[in-house]
């Protein structure tokens, strides 16, 4: 973890932002945005000392051996960084950064928001820092495009909003690339889910079933995506389509592709459709759209129907029928003239599974529900339930207490797997696994 304080001190903050300022700006008169550009850290870290020695003696300011070194590190910041957002990036247990105007910044560890004292001196101090992080990887942000999504240099998601949009000022979401990717222990240590259901999964990926993980934002959909993937064969090719890139896929033979939005001239855009469109013409063996959530969705489920089988997608739903319903919508997007029944035979045709998570109250990530499609009836896509976590309560921590449960289904893919060679035992699908806060 960092050794910088995430907690800025609220008394002496103005003083402490004067001087950081003057600092700031004696080092701007002294050397010009190309001869800092050009300056190593360690170069701008010896300017920027003289320049505190200079302050403290001609000018008499009282600082502290702590002070002098902490306004070094924050300007060396403002230079190479994204100022008082970077003690928040060098901390791993973050796993976002919400900023809501220029003076009130929050972030999430273990599920849980924490209010921080880091500040940013005001709304154009904010906006530099936004404008950094989007000209770094060629988007824009005015009055014309007020919205950008981009990506940091170590794969954070960024989401930024300016006025007029925002009515407090600009807005920054940031959601953590982890750096260490979460194993399989890791998840069955978290309770996140179970043995029964890890195979289950497992042996789905294996038969080339076509997957949607649902859920809603900061569900742990990506994570689930990441972990379902690890068990495709090497051997195969696999393409993903994500609008920023996240996946962290571990097979050696794999393809990311981005979509791009549009330039300054309202041109040369790239979109999700497009790319799922040249994709076929790629060979792959699977394809992973990160997310579905527009016209795409009809080249997806066509993809799915036409022998590309072992195809993942994430959806944002509430539980794993409604994600059959955004779909349903999504598809009507590329195509008004299709029939809503015929839309909704070829989603039970092309979809085998959907695998539901959520985010419960005290910030744990769970597969909370598993479902198999099984057909269309009057018009409806059929589904049965054969994993739910069912909760039980709230333990005086605040822990989230239930328990894992089979419904007693055999799932009609069981003749799938056996095809596949995939065995697995039926006391899976009759499993009770306890959740406590021990």
């Amino acid at each position: 973890m960092s050794t910088r304080s995430i907690a800025r001190p609220t008394s002496g903050a103005d003083r402490w932002f004067d001087l950081r300022s003057k600092v700031h700006l004696r080092l701007l008169n002294t050397l010009t945005p190309e001869q800092l550009k050009a300056l190593n850290k360690d170069g701008v870290r010896t300017q920027i000392g003289i320049l505190v020695e200079n302050l403290v003696m001609n000018e008499s300011l009282p600082m502290t051996l702590a002070e002098r070194e902490r306004v070094i590190e924050e300007i060396q910041d403002e230079v190479f960084g994204l100022g008082p957002l970077e003690p928040l990036l060098a901390d791993p247990t973050i796993s976002d950064i919400m900023v809501n105007g220029f003076d009130n910044v929050y972030v999430e560890r273990a599920g849980r928001l924490v209010e921080t004292n880091v500040r940013f001196r005001d709304q154009a101090h904010l906006r530099t820092i936004i404008d950094r992080i989007v000209s770094n990887v060629g988007r824009r942000l005015d009055d014309s495009s007020p919205i950008v999504d981009a990506r940091l240099s170590d794969g954070s998601r960024v989401c930024a909003v300016i006025p007029p949009l925002s009515l407090i000022g600009p807005v920054v979401s940031i959601r953590r690339y982890g750096k260490k990717l979460l194993t399989t222990d890791d998840l069955l240590k978290n309770h996140s889910l179970t043995h029964g259901i890890l195979e289950f999964l497992s042996g789905c990926v294996e038969a080339r079933m076509n997957i949607v993980v649902s859920g809603g934002s900061g569900s742990g959909k990506t994570t689930m995506l990441n972990t379902m993937s690890r068990f495709i064969p090497e051997y195969e090719r696999i393409i993903t389509i994500e609008d920023t890139a996240e996946l962290q896929l571990q097979q050696p033979h794999y393809v990311r592709l981005e979509t791009r939005p549009a330039n300054i001239e309202g041109a040369g855009s790239v979109t999700a459709r497009d790319l799922l469109i040249n994709t076929l013409r790629m060979r792959p063996d699977r394809i992973i759209v990160g997310e579905s959530r527009g016209p795409e969705a009809l080249d997806m489920l066509q993809a799915m129907n036409t022998g590309h089988d072992g195809s993942m997608t994430t959806v944002h739903a509430n539980a794993p029928r409604d994600a059959f319903s955004r779909l349903e919508t999504m598809v009507m997007m590329a195509s008004q003239h299709v029939p809503d029944k015929v839309i909704r035979q070829q989603l039970a045709s092309a979809i085998n599974l959907v695998v539901h998570c959520a985010r419960l109250s005290d910030g744990a990530r769970k597969i909370t529900g598993i479902a198999e499609v099984i057909g269309v009836a009057k018009d409806q896509v059929e589904m049965q339930d054969i994993f739910e976590f069912e909760r039980a309560g709230v333990s005086p921590r605040g822990k989230v207490v239930g328990r894992f449960r089979a419904l007693g289904v055999e799932p009609e893919c069981l003749d799938r797997l056996r095809a596949y060679g995939i065995h697995l035992s039926k006391s899976i699908f009759s499993e009770v696994v306890e959740v406590q806060d021990k």
